[in-house]
């Protein structure tokens, strides 16, 4: 052989050994090469991509969360929720102490503080919605028109049948409805209103209800009754007045009406429940300072029970005997 010859050989042989480093190098595991390389480092960005995203929002919500916490909230006291009601507290709103117990002083009649009833318990419900143990919740008593006049409040949250109205959002923050009642009549058994089936036959009569109260209001504008309605201070005052023949009936929220007849009246009957606006149904409301930095998160409470059944749930186990009336016809 040629020295030329063994020359060519020689350098064909280190070719192909170049050759072959080189693809073994470079090839990638499954030998698609450089193209599925390029194919696996866009996966791999994509994949950290949506994990920063999910990382972020998972950050904004919690975010969000630690906010609406007993640490977080702006509550009067630090990491207590103070609520305040009416006193007397009236069943079957707030039930009265069982064999054994002793009310809590002040409190008369219904004791916010045992957790029965279903404003009590509405109320320890959103306050373990909003993190706050049992005995992080504060009662305070405090007469409802007082609770919704302007001017800054001792309480957080305060509840006590208060019905949501634009003209209440003026001086205060009401929250989202936990609840929604229609207005009911009630008469003394026997009398002529006791068989009133139509608003036109209620109207020939003279009514009464407790001031500032949808009651009332309900009576003035849908109603629209032929004498001037009598106003009292609260609905004790109005049960008296027909109890003392003062007024023909008296119109009342349809579980307190219930409650009034069956436990704190000997002759009471309720005539019947009076239709709502279906769009604009009547609902009970927290109330909040004006401007509260706590009324976004006890919306959200309240959103989130109503969604989980809760609301439904607490309405069953204290309210389902006083909630079935006749219509009272337009």
């Amino acid at each position: 052989m040629s020295t030329f010859t063994r020359s060519t050989l020689a350098i064909a042989g280190i070719a192909i050994v170049t050759l072959l480093v080189i693809f073994f190098v470079f090839r990638d595991d499954d030998g698609t090469g450089a193209s599925a390389s390029a194919s696996a480092s866009a996966s791999a960005s994509a994949s950290v991509g949506a994990s920063a995203s999910a990382s972020a929002a998972a950050t904004a919500s919690e975010g969000t969360a630690s906010q609406c916490t007993p640490e977080d909230l702006a509550t009067k006291t630090p990491r207590t929720l103070t609520v305040g009601t009416d006193n007397p507290a009236f069943p079957p709103y707030f039930s009265e102490p069982g064999e054994g117990e002793t009310a809590t002083d002040p409190w008369e009649f219904g004791d916010p503080t045992n957790g029965r009833g279903f404003e009590s318990a509405i109320a320890y419900a959103l306050a373990e919605q909003l993190g706050f143990t049992d005995d992080q919740v504060t009662w305070i008593p405090v007469p409802f028109n007082n609770s919704i006049a302007p001017g800054p409040k001792e309480f957080d949250v305060y509840l006590a049948q208060v019905s949501f109205t634009e003209d209440r959002t003026q001086a205060v923050d009401l929250s989202e409805g936990y609840f929604f009642s229609n207005q009911a009549l009630v008469t003394l058994a026997g009398s002529d209103l006791a068989g009133a089936t139509t608003i036109e036959e209620v109207a020939g009569f003279q009514l009464g209800a407790a001031g500032n109260t949808t009651s009332l209001t309900y009576i003035t504008d849908r109603i629209q009754p032929d004498q001037e309605p009598r106003v009292y201070d609260d609905n004790t005052g109005a049960k008296a007045a027909l109890e003392a023949g003062q007024v023909d009936g008296v119109v009342f929220d349809l579980a307190t009406a219930f409650y009034i007849v069956n436990v704190e009246m000997e002759d009471g009957v309720v005539v019947g429940q009076f239709p709502s606006d279906p769009d604009d149904k009547e609902h009970f409301s927290f109330v909040l300072d004006l401007d509260s930095p706590l009324t976004d998160c006890v919306n959200e409470a309240i959103l989130t029970m109503g969604e989980n059944g809760e609301l439904d749930s607490i309405a069953e186990e204290w309210l389902a005997d006083f909630l079935g009336a006749p219509q009272i016809a337009e």
